[in-house]
């Protein structure tokens, strides 16, 4: 099986992905956020760079998506999906005006382009985060480069995500609301989560 996990910047998702991972033995594929040449200058310059930082993102997740399926006998947990860089990350540089007309257009060219030759996730899990959690777990982890990003930012990019799981149909989505959780370092909560995982997956 493919299964992903989406959320906003800060929602949780890497934790999940690496625990989940372990606790059902799956094979884990993380974003690439360490060794992106494009992150930190596009926090500095946003319409300077928000062009090259999608198409960085797109192919690699291409590269991701192709790797996945090319894994006939495992189950596949990812960190972020294809599908999160165009309705999401790029929908919402293009209409906040920091990525122009021509540069969104030739980002869905390529972006349907590739869309078509790729399988959708079994199943995506989405981590559902107000901007407190997200600002307090963007605090905790420290990344030097994420220190500028603004709560309007942030907001702007949940609505989009609430869009994204509203009108999602490529497949199944099961929706978490990690608001009150703290699963890295409560049993209940990650319990929960797996509880809820295990009957979607096991008991369909």
């Amino acid at each position: 099986m493919h299964i992903a996990i989406v959320g906003n910047i800060g929602a949780g998702k890497t934790t999940l992905t690496q625990m989940l991972g372990a606790h059902y033995k799956w094979d884990v594929m993380y974003e690439a956020v360490e060794g992106n040449p494009y992150l930190a200058s596009f926090y500095e310059d946003m319409e300077r760079w928000a062009f090259n930082l999608q198409i960085y993102f797109l192919n690699s997740r291409f590269a991701q998506v192709q790797q996945i399926r090319s894994t006939t006998y495992a189950t596949i947990i990812q960190d972020r999906t294809i599908y999160e860089d165009a309705y999401i990350f790029a929908r919402n540089l293009y209409e906040s005006q920091i990525m122009s007309e021509r540069d969104y257009q030739t980002y869905l060219l390529l972006f349907n382009s590739i869309i078509n030759t790729v399988s959708q996730p079994d199943l995506l899990i989405y981590l559902k985060a107000d901007i407190p959690k997200l600002v307090s777990q963007i605090k905790k982890r420290g990344r030097d480069f994420e220190s500028d990003i603004s709560t309007e930012y942030l907001e702007s990019l949940n609505v989009y995500y609430e869009d994204f799981a509203k009108n999602y149909d490529h497949g199944r989505l099961l929706e978490i609301d990690v608001n009150n959780m703290d699963f890295a370092n409560n049993a209940a909560d990650f319990k929960f989560i797996t509880e809820k995982l295990d009957k979607e997956l096991f008991y369909v």
